[in-house]
């Protein structure tokens, strides 16, 4: 059964829909069908000149494959589109950053959570009006949100006087910002280091204490627990064996993962 993190800590399952066993078919198809994202730094990225799928989740949905001995199919999606994909059996299993929320959990499985981030802005360095967390929540001030993100939910219930725009593909928050049509994005640790990797002209701005903290894990399709069980124990066997942290260091990551308690 997968984990869903509510409000305090607790923890509840997911609801439980018939589903046939799809290890088997799997192994049937030899194929792994993978729901991602391509646009997540760090975690599932297409390289733009090779087309490769790079990042912590990539490097994870690879080793998942290899240990079913089946072939890996990327499929792609969206922060909109992953729950109508895995539930009209697009892909087998999301493993793109997802971040558990009690709503997503109603119609997800996740699996056990392996990361961690909290919610950080990005804006430019030499900005006339935000240049603190407290100048963001401020009249004319436009933040922008990724459709269908945490994100987009959180600022919504957050902000009081600024304008909330919502960013959908095929545009993009940094190019929104860069051109000034918005003052500062909301996002999370892994697109935070992409930004100051590859723009002089960002600034991150953290904020002064735990603002929301998200939880990721891996989503699959309800009511089939043989193949949720066969996710989690993949997921403890690459914590265990240090795959996992030795991904999360590739691409300095390493700050945001899980660690499980000892026995």
């Amino acid at each position: 059964m997968g984990w869903v993190v509510l409000v305090g800590g607790a923890l509840m399952s997911p609801i439980v829909q018939a589903q046939p066993n799809r290890l088997a078919r799997i192994k049937a198809a030899d194929e792994l069908q993978v729901c991602m994202w391509p646009g997540y730094y760090g975690i599932s990225l297409r390289n733009t000149k090779t087309g490769q799928i790079m990042g912590l989740d990539a490097e994870m949905a690879q080793e998942l494959a290899r240990s079913l001995k089946v072939r890996l199919k990327w499929v792609e999606t969206t922060f909109i589109k992953f729950i109508p994909d895995v539930l009209s059996d697009q892909c087998d299993i999301v493993m793109t950053g997802i971040a558990i929320t009690p709503q997503r959990a109603t119609q997800v499985a996740f699996s056990q959570p392996y990361m961690r981030s909290d919610m950080y802005a990005v804006t430019t360095r030499n900005h006339q009006r935000v240049r603190s967390w407290a100048d963001i929540d401020q009249a004319g001030v436009r933040v922008a949100v990724v459709e269908g993100s945490v994100q987009e939910s959180v600022m919504r219930d957050r902000i009081r006087k600024a304008e909330l725009v919502v960013i959908a593909s095929p545009q993009t928050r940094e190019a929104e910002l860069e051109a000034g049509r918005v003052d500062v994005f909301m996002s999370d640790y892994p697109f935070t280091r992409k930004m100051l990797d590859y723009n002089e002209w960002a600034q991150v701005i953290s904020p002064p204490a735990s603002f929301h903290f998200m939880t990721y894990a891996w989503a699959v399709k309800p009511g089939d627990t043989a193949w949720l069980a066969t996710v989690n124990q993949f997921l403890s066997t690459v914590k265990a064996d240090g795959r996992l942290r030795q991904a999360a260091l590739r691409y300095r990551l390493e700050s945001m993962l899980i660690t499980d308690p000892k026995p």
